[in-house]
């Protein structure tokens, strides 16, 4: 007896523990990147587990229950501008690449798949069941319609939200150094905003437009009105080009003109012209620049004629619904300057490539 004993303890001891949920560590940035108001938050949304459980597994019933309610949101939120944004960001994935309502910006976001073909719809299947694999995933603090909503972007590869982080230190580091020490008011303009200009088809690395803004920039540079030049631009036109318009910009400006990578910062996000101004600010604030200093923002005489309009004031409110900077002075045909605001630094997952 009492060996059996000893052995039913020595079994006991031997046994594996219960297995802790894995932690995907990409969808652990996507949610702190589109969703960082919600994690571990509990939405009140208890009749929108009772909707998906009515489902039967059916994946566009499921999408389609996850969606929050007006209701829900606001009893979630609680008065917080955040949490409701981000949970009206939240929606719009879910109705994008779960329902096929078409984006903000059709030509450049949205499932691959046609509305309503086959393959959309299997894509969506694909993306329910991705979801109920990672409900556990610590990454996503258990919420069902944050789960789904980022399961919908993965199966789709929509992931240009996080395809340069860690950012700074990946790219920035040696600008980021040369700012600790830097004395801002030996210059007129915080940094120099060189824009990205896509080309239109798949072969070209940097446009002809966007070769002009590297020369622009470059001679900005030379002539010492800013300590940085911030190339600005993701890999947007045409569609899925491998082109990301910051990096080559930066390997124009290193390459052809000599500017040192120390004086250059690296934008990669922007799919807009809005977003060009609002996450260069966020570039500034994370190198420290003064908020209370201009930006020289240089690209063809078209763009910054567009800048310079009151429908630029207008899309902004539209589109980010705020001004992501204080348009000022026009330079030159190819120059305006533009103070930068704080509220750059709020997170928009309406537009989930770019938010």
């Amino acid at each position: 007896m009492r060996g059996a004993s000893v052995l039913a303890a020595a079994m006991l001891v031997a046994a594996p523990a219960p297995a802790a949920p894995v932690r995907d560590a990409r969808l652990a940035a996507m949610a702190a990147r589109l969703f960082p108001a919600l994690h571990g938050r509990t939405l009140a949304v208890d009749a929108r587990d009772g909707r998906i459980a009515a489902c039967e597994q059916a994946p566009a019933c499921i999408v389609e229950a996850a969606i929050v309610r007006d209701d829900e949101r606001d009893a979630s939120a609680r008065g917080s501008d955040d949490v409701r944004r981000q949970i009206d960001g939240l929606n719009d994935v879910l109705r994008v690449y779960g329902v096929g309502k078409l984006p903000r910006y059709p030509m450049v976001d949205g499932s691959d798949e046609p509305f309503g073909s086959p393959a959309f719809a299997v894509r969506v299947a694909d993306a329910v069941m991705l979801a109920r694999a990672q409900q556990d995933d610590p990454a996503i603090g258990g919420d069902a319609s944050v789960s789904l909503a980022l399961a919908l972007l993965d199966a789709n590869d929509k992931d240009a939200a996080i395809a340069f982080e860690p950012l700074d230190p990946r790219y920035n580091a040696a600008a980021l150094a040369k700012a600790r020490r830097l004395d801002w008011t030996r210059h007129r303009y915080a940094a120099i905003l060189a824009l990205g200009v896509g080309p239109e088809d798949t072969a070209t690395p940097l446009s002809p437009r966007g070769k002009l803004n590297v020369r622009l920039a470059a001679e900005r540079f030379a002539q010492g009105l800013a300590p940085f030049i911030i190339v600005s631009g993701s890999a947007v036109h045409p569609r899925d080009t491998p082109h990301v318009e910051a990096l080559e910009m930066r390997r124009a400006l290193i390459e052809r003109f000599g500017v040192p990578a120390s004086a250059i910062v690296v934008e990669p996000y922007a799919r807009h012209t809005t977003t060009n101004l609002r996450n260069a600010t966020r570039r500034l604030v994370a190198l420290g620049a003064p908020l209370d200093r201009d930006m020289l923002v240089v690209s063809n005489p078209g763009h910054i004629d567009a800048i310079a309009s009151p429908a630029f004031v207008t899309r902004n409110q539209r589109e980010l619904g705020y001004q992501p900077a204080t348009v000022g002075q026009r330079v030159s045909p190819f120059d305006i300057a533009v103070r930068p605001s704080r509220t750059a630094l709020r997170i928009d997952p309406v537009d989930p490539l770019d938010p």
